[in-house]
């Protein structure tokens, strides 16, 4: 019974690990406006999806690295996805109701954020 029970769970596994193989894993990095601590958790919880493995926003080069599967997502959709929820993207530019909808401190545009 226990014999059984192993060789189940080993085969499973197994065959969990066979399916992910086969997802290369690509890293790259694009812009992302935004100012605040508050900014970098609403960027980094956007990109907290199963096609993204790993993402980090510096807030003082505004550059998002990130690491993701690109036979399940393009960074395309990825930055429409920042863009819907307030930040502006290398590509796309959030909506004016969604970016005014940013708490206070978020609200990057027209601010100077080189110092």
């Amino acid at each position: 019974m226990k014999t059984n029970a192993f060789i189940t769970i080993a085969l499973l596994a197994l065959l969990s690990l066979t399916a992910f193989a086969g997802d290369a894993v690509k890293e790259t990095e694009f812009k992302v406006s935004g100012i605040c601590g508050m900014c970098k958790t609403r960027i980094e919880k956007t990109m907290k999806i199963p096609e993204v493995k790993f993402s980090k926003w510096d807030k003082k080069s505004k550059m998002l690295k990130i690491a993701y599967l690109p036979e399940k997502i393009t960074t395309d959709s990825l930055q429409r996805r920042l863009a819907s929820v307030g930040h502006d993207t290398e590509k796309y530019k959030a909506a004016d109701a969604v970016y005014e909808t940013l708490p206070a401190c978020c609200l990057y545009r027209g601010v100077d954020t080189t110092h």
